[in-house]
């Protein structure tokens, strides 16, 4: 017998959590999904370390990410940290891999990532980023790609209320120049990017006392956050605020040649909306942006976010390789699908649930499961011979959708009862023909249960 007292308490560290099958199953399913429409446009799958030289990490997101990195001496003595997002890492891979790989070179990368920080509901230690990059080209196509890339994976996951929001740093950054503000552009983009918290006069006042504009310059940056309508409007207002600015009327250009691209691949004007209050990332983006709200549940901030960056990997090589991508929010995304309903609480990837009756009869459940799952089902046997009662309980907790039921009598007439787990209703199907009639039927149960 074990000694009590050597008995280890089961217990998960604090910050990180343990999935369980209802909470895994949609988490995979949404991946799987981001996969799909990811290769669709011919993005590669790319991995990289957990663990990289701390040199790596230190000074690539800002002074925060650094504390909050996992950093440690190895079994060689070496300086190493964790991985706390995917950008960085894919800037180093990017320096060393490129000249093999070529450019333009389109990535994905699903991975999880880590970072010490104060946890709190909806916040852990460790958690998984899906982001996918376009490197090694300035074209606007690749832009172009983006959005459609965001607007069909959020159509995949099965949502149709939602706005891709896109802006231009270019934009922003011309204005800033005609005001004679472009060297306090970061101080005026940390400000502008509080509008929707603190309001305009707050942000103004902001301006004035970090970044030193005058009342009148700061009334012309929120004037050009404020602009609004439709993308026509907008671009209309543009043109006449940033006439004179070669890089704002660049950004104007960018975003009309955007839109129109968009609305010729057939996505509607509601889905993808000029918002050039949104003022991403401060200095790390160049051109253009991205965030994504969902129209259901605007106030849990952006789905799926990114933008251009004009150089990925100026610290690890002298090869300029501009890039542009988005990283879809997962953990906030499956919050907001689970506050909306979508989804099914289940604790099995199985459609089909076996019921078993009678040893002696175990080849032909064994059969009749085989059977199923070659034609593409997913299909659990129970492993032990109880009332059917004792069994459909358990399928009722797991989730099941269908039963195949087959006793004594119904393996004897080559039968089996076929019942919809949802509403109780069953019918005789025969098993002749490699169960030609149960594989019909099934899909019939599985549609009216969806």
């Amino acid at each position: 017998m074990s000694n009590k007292k050597n008995r280890i308490q089961p217990r998960t560290l604090k910050g990180f959590r343990d999935y369980l099958p209802d909470a895994m199953m949609p988490r995979e399913e949404l991946v799987n999904t981001a996969r799909r429409v990811y290769r669709s446009y011919g993005f590669a799958p790319i991995d990289t370390p957990t663990l990289e030289y701390s040199e790596i990490l230190l000074g690539k997101g800002s002074d925060e990410t650094d504390r909050q990195m996992y950093r440690f001496r190895d079994h060689g003595d070496r300086d190493v940290g964790m991985r706390f997002d995917l950008t960085v890492p894919l800037a180093r891979f990017a320096a060393q891999h490129i000249g093999t790989l070529g450019t333009p070179f389109k990535r994905y990368h699903i991975a999880t990532v880590w970072r010490g920080e104060n946890t709190q509901r909806g916040r852990y230690r460790e958690f998984m980023q899906c982001d996918f990059d376009t490197i090694g080209t300035k074209s606007l196509v690749a832009d172009i790609e983006t959005a459609l890339v965001i607007h069909d994976l959020m159509l995949a996951i099965g949502f149709d209320a939602f706005t891709v929001r896109v802006n231009n740093r270019q934009v922003l950054s011309g204005l800033l120049e005609k005001l004679e503000l472009a060297e306090k552009s970061t101080e005026v983009l940390r400000a502008l990017d509080k509008l929707g918290k603190i309001g305009p006069e707050k942000v103004s006042a902001e301006m004035q006392e970090v970044a030193g504009a005058t009342a009148e310059q700061a009334a012309q940056v929120l004037k050009l956050a404020e602009i609004g309508g439709t993308s026509d409007e907008i671009l209309s207002s543009l043109d006449k605020l940033i006439a004179g600015s070669e890089k704002g009327e660049t950004g104007v250009g960018q975003l009309r040649e955007l839109t129109q691209a968009a609305a010729a691949a057939g996505v509607p004007d509601e889905r993808l909306q000029i918002d050039v209050s949104i003022a991403r990332g401060l200095d790390y983006y160049t051109g253009t942006i991205f965030e994504t709200f969902l129209g259901a549940l605007p106030q849990i901030g952006s789905v799926c976010s990114g933008g251009r960056y004009n150089d990925l990997a100026s610290l690890y090589t002298n090869q300029e390789l501009p890039g542009i991508g988005a990283s879809l929010g997962l953990d906030r995304l499956l919050a907001a699908m689970e506050d909306l309903g979508m989804i099914e609480q289940r604790t099995t990837p199985a459609e089909v649930f076996l019921p078993y009756f009678d040893e002696a009869s175990l080849q032909a459940y064994i059969k009749i499961a085989a059977q199923l799952r070659g034609a593409g089902f997913n299909v659990e046997l129970y492993p032990e011979a109880k009332k059917l009662g004792q069994q459909l309980k358990y399928a009722d907790r797991r989730g099941f959708k269908v039963a195949v039921v087959a006793g004594d009598r119904e393996l004897a007439e080559n039968s089996c009862q076929l019942k919809d787990l949802k509403t109780g209703d069953t019918q005789t199907v025969s098993l002749a023909d490699g169960a030609a009639e149960l594989i019909a039927a099934i899909p019939k149960i599985l549609r009216s249960t969806t």
